[in-house]
């Protein structure tokens, strides 16, 4: 008995149909084959996938069973098929996997076991091809999408590029309001530090003998990201996300204040309104970065210091039961501080689920989440998304759509972020999985493994989510990736050069890929550093003494344009044709146009002779970035090499 033989493969639309996640309430096909006479009996096990807590603990629940029937006997391929037609009629994420007799014995077709995880997780199971297993239990189930029907995100965020900015190191346009160490303290305890020379390097924990590194200011603000507005615009950019603005006391802004007003280093609300309104005038959306899981224990609505006028819950480190902010914080004389804190950081306090938050934070008119929307903003971040429940996440987008249908959301997620992409909670996630995997790739990782990643992705999301998705290579979380890349302060030229090639290989990639691109402020010009502070250095201005890389960000300005020039690129569906251990080639294609794309990870050329009698593929291929590069198609065949290092891409001259 041939058991080798059984397969199923979740990609493969005789397999399964239709590809991927799929609206609530249509029906979906799954088929299982096998030589004949090996399966004697087959169910397919559907069990509910919850997700819940803060490290997307999995649970497995409510399990139905379905017998497949063998509807046929192929003679091409000498194999039987089973088959059974579902319907999902709730929205969420589901598991599946078989239970196959053969003969006497039984046994479990699952996931296969490929790793994908790159958090503290080790997660297996990137879809596609699976395996036989003797045992259900532990076993790594496939993933099955439903999500709302008509689910529609933003048509501008497909076109989007991004570029990501920490205000306080990107420009300094104001220094009128810049923070003055001798007014303002830190958390009520601590003195802040100001740099006066802009090239710095942000404080450290050893820098410092509190061991507290958020402390420390450069003095970007407002108004020196709208002196810049006319550089973003030529390099690009059409959107902005920016790192927190409202008041707080760190350097972050994540300990927020007054979820309503501007930090004062920053500038004032009616300064960002008109930073706002010039952007706009540019072509140019603006994207706020909030958290609404804690705030600053500083903050008006605790006031741990007694620094406010007014009762906060917390006021001068006596817990205020006559607060109207009392009931949005947990006290516990038990806890460390008395009270809840996110991950145990004492300057960022738990805000509750109470009506009352909710709201201050998204019900009412001049709720925090309306009052930007109304400032002019497109959409909102929301940090550390997993720390609030679903309830809450599906409320908070149904009131953000309602004020704006057009407005972007975004959620904080570094693993599958598949449950919170339904249609009722966000639109798009950082994309922390596709940086991990495209960085390890540049690095010399698996062509292979890369792909299983992405495909994984690609699987799991609805497409409307997918072509949105913010695809980051850096940001204020993670080392940036010339670091990851190899450019360290210990770095010769030879390790800098090398470095840089990568970095441009991930970056030719992120323009070339579904999903919306986003640029770390300063990952254009060169700039590297490691783990939160180093991460969160200052932009290289040259005319306040830095040295950015121009030719880096010639080229930065090159996969820019790009993308923006060809729809093909940010709207095209994708197929991936070749994959070795280091070349991948892939075919997208919007309406009558056509772009063939192809990226080497080694150091040394690769070729590859590929089939695409399946495509039917025109004649006649540019390179827009090398015109020298020709395409050599003979037949069914493409002929195609790519140099060390390199991504080739030539477009279709068929279409727009």
């Amino acid at each position: 008995m041939n058991i080798d033989s059984i397969y199923f493969n979740s990609r493969d639309k005789a397999c399964k149909s239709p590809f991927g996640a799929v609206p609530c309430g249509e029906d979906i096909s799954f088929t299982i084959k096998a030589h004949e006479g090996v399966i004697k009996r087959c169910r397919l096990i559907v069990e509910e996938k919850i997700i819940k807590g803060n490290y997307d603990e999995v649970y497995y629940v409510e399990p139905i069973e379905y017998t497949l029937k063998k509807d046929r006997y192929s003679t091409e391929d000498c194999k039987e098929y089973w088959s059974i037609n579902i319907k999902f009629n709730s929205i969420g994420v589901y598991a599946y996997y078989f239970e196959i007799e053969c003969g006497e014995d039984k046994f479990y077709y699952g996931n296969n076991s490929n790793e994908y995880s790159h958090t503290i997780f080790n997660w297996v199971g990137t879809g596609g091809e699976g395996r036989l297993y003797k045992k259900a239990d532990g076993m790594p189930r496939f993933n099955q999408t439903i999500y709302v029907q008509g689910f529609k995100t933003p048509d501008w965020a497909k076109d989007a590029v991004y570029y990501h900015i920490f205000p306080e190191r990107f420009k300094n346009g104001d220094k009128s309001n810049d923070p003055n160490p001798k007014k303002r303290g830190f958390y009520g305890e601590q003195d802040i530090i100001f740099h006066k020379d802009w090239n710095e390097k942000p404080c450290t924990a050893q820098d410092n003998e509190d061991g507290i590194c958020c402390n420390d200011f450069f003095g970007g603000d407002i108004q020196g990201i709208i002196e810049k507005l006319d550089y973003l615009k030529e390099l690009g950019i059409n959107a902005i996300y920016l790192n927190p603005i409202f008041q707080a006391s760190s350097n972050h802004k994540y300990d927020t204040m007054d979820y309503h007003k501007i930090d004062e280093a920053f500038g004032t609300n009616e300064l960002f309104k008109e930073f706002v309104g010039k952007a706009k005038d540019k072509g140019i959306r603006v994207i706020l970065d909030i958290s609404l899981n804690h705030c600053g224990l500083n903050s008006i609505y605790f006031d741990r210091y007694g620094e406010h006028d007014g009762i906060g819950a917390f006021k001068n480190g006596i817990e205020r039961p006559e607060s109207i902010y009392h009931e949005w914080f947990t006290f516990d004389k038990e806890l460390k501080e008395g009270y809840d804190s996110w991950l145990e950081v004492p300057s960022l306090v738990t805000l509750k689920e109470v009506d009352s938050y909710k709201d201050f934070a998204y019900r009412d008119d001049n709720s925090v989440t309306k009052f930007w929307l109304n400032m002019g903003i497109a959409g909102w971040r929301m940090d550390v998304a997993p720390w609030k429940s679903d309830t809450f996440w599906k409320e908070w987008s149904k009131e953000v759509k309602k004020k704006n249908s057009d407005a972007l959301t975004i959620c904080e997620v570094w693993w599958d972020s598949s449950k919170y992409l339904l249609g009722n909670q966000f639109d798009s996630t950082m994309n922390y999985l596709f940086r991990y995997a495209l960085i390890e790739y540049a690095n010399g990782g698996s062509a292979k493994k890369f792909i299983n990643i992405l495909e994984m992705m690609r699987e799991n999301y609805p497409k409307e989510a997918f072509y949105c998705l913010m695809n980051l290579l850096s940001s204020h979380d993670v080392p940036r990736a010339l670091y990851e890349l190899g450019y360290d302060e210990s770095a010769n030229y030879w390790d800098i050069a090398l470095a840089k090639e990568r970095f441009l290989l991930c970056t030719f990639f992120q323009m070339t890929y579904p999903g919306a691109p986003a640029i770390y402020y300063g990952d254009e010009v060169g700039a590297s550093g490691g783990e939160d502070p180093q991460n969160r250095a200052t932009y290289p201005w040259e005319e306040d003494g830095g040295r950015p890389d121009y030719g880096l960000l010639n080229e930065f300005k090159i996969l820019v344009k790009l993308r923006n020039d060809y729809k093909v690129l940010r709207r095209g569906d994708i197929d991936t044709v070749y994959v070795d251990e280091n070349l991948v080639v892939m075919i997208r294609r919007l309406e009558n146009q056509y772009a063939i794309i192809a990226v080497n990870n080694s150091q040394g050329a690769r070729s590859a002779n590929i089939n695409i009698s399946k495509f039917d593929l025109p004649e006649l291929f540019t390179n827009p970035l090398d015109i020298k590069n020709k395409l050599n198609i003979d037949g069914d065949v493409l002929h195609l090499k790519v140099e060390g290092l390199r991504g080739n891409i030539y477009i279709s001259m068929r279409g727009d």
